[in-house]
């Protein structure tokens, strides 16, 4: 499961983003009760007939692009529909997402999107809050017909009636093998000395200190206080001792090619998507974490129908193919992997996009987290990585 190559061009450039005040100022938002909406009373005409538009907010890098020869799913998308896309990459970590369409949603006011992708998390607050539609009676048959089982039911959305998984991955270490030695252990990322100063964490608590915990011989998806107590102050002694470079989102990879760090806490599908062989994705020996990315719409959403038709266009398993070949992502469609002997019969067999039983076995969730935890723990986050 190393850097390999691919479609997908590099990252776009961008500084690590440090974890602080945005977050702590969304926060306490989270459980105001004035900001709770009611979906079928935050509604709004639907568009989509007279406005063949579609406007998509999603993370860097996470769908295929036009090339020489070679014709994207958004491209198809349109051709098929007739549905102008308007692609937005504006998602680089999902409480800095949240900071930038609070006041809207919370208040029943327009987010001008018709759809983002969020983290399971992030998207299970949103439809507590109220701040997501319910997709149409039969508009996402694709979804309920193709659903990999893992991902069917969780329990913030057992029927997937608010949400659908744009891809799914895992969360492991990254290196540089053209510039330091085998990396192998995430503890190693907080005290090996020749990475000194020249390591990134993701701004994604659940993914960092998840890591944290399996290192530390704990379980992410069952820990306790004193668990967490030990990992947050492994990752405070680490940042104080100059450890840690910087807290990013999903813009490391330029500084892991260029060697401005040397090893960082790295998502699946990054590192291949880089085209530089000399950048290895590992799963640590402790252990990965697993996560799915969502589509959601929006109160307020001017073109729910046309998001509607996106949503179960990606369920197809061709078109769910494609775009795995192209983000080397874990593809949460059924069919996707025949699908994908006919597009690229090389990645069939990929760990990354079609991870194995005893793949998906050394991968671990996230405990769900009342909203005092939630708190606590997301307002101990930002201390260490503002600090």
């Amino acid at each position: 499961m190393a850097g390999a190559f691919t479609r997908r061009t590099m990252l776009q450039t961008g500084a690590g983003v440090a974890f602080g005040a945005a977050s702590l100022a969304a926060l306490p938002l989270f459980g105001t009760p004035d900001r709770k909406q009611d979906p079928s009373k935050c509604t709004t005409e639907d568009l989509s007939e007279s406005q063949m538009k579609l406007i998509v907010s999603n993370w860097p890098e996470y769908v295929d692009l036009d090339e020489d020869g070679y014709t994207s799913t958004i491209t198809d998308f349109e051709e098929r529909y007739g549905i102008d896309v308007r692609y937005d990459i504006d998602v680089n970590d999902n409480n800095e997402f949240f900071a930038k369409v609070v006041n809207q949603l919370g208040a029943c006011q327009p987010s001008k999107r018709d759809l983002f992708m969020l983290t399971d998390w992030m998207a299970a607050r949103m439809i507590g809050m109220g701040w997501i539609q319910p997709f149409a009676s039969g508009s996402v048959d694709n979804v309920h017909n193709n659903i990999i089982d893992s991902l069917a039911a969780p329990a913030w959305d057992p029927k997937r009636e608010f949400s659908a998984p744009w891809q799914s991955g895992m969360t492991g270490l990254a290196y540089n093998k053209a510039k330091v030695d085998e990396v192998r252990q995430f503890g190693e990322l907080l005290t090996r000395p020749d990475l000194r100063g020249r390591v990134t964490l993701l701004t994604e608590m659940r993914d960092t200190m998840g890591l944290v915990m399996l290192s530390q011989g704990a379980d992410p998806a069952d820990f306790t206080d004193t668990d967490w107590e030990n990992a947050i102050d492994a990752v405070r002694k680490s940042r104080d001792a100059g450890q840690i470079r910087a807290f990013t989102g999903n813009d490391y990879v330029q500084d892991l090619a260029a060697g401005n760090i040397l090893a960082c806490e790295a998502w699946s599908g990054d590192v291949a998507a880089a085209e530089d062989e000399n950048l290895v994705f590992v799963p640590p020996e402790e252990g990965m974490m697993i996560w799915a990315d969502n589509m959601l719409i929006p109160n307020l959403a001017d073109h729910k129908a046309n998001a509607e038709k996106w949503v179960n266009y990606y369920y197809e398993p061709e078109v769910a193919a494609k775009l795995a070949a192209y983000v080397w992502y874990i593809s949460p469609v059924k069919g996707a992997q025949e699908a994908m002997e006919k597009i690229d019969p090389d990645l069939v067999d990929n760990q990354l996009i079609f991870p194995s039983e005893e793949t998906l076995a050394t991968t671990h969730l996230f405990m769900p987290l009342e909203e005092f935890q939630m708190r606590r723990y997301e307002g101990d986050f930002a201390d260490v990585t503002g600090g």
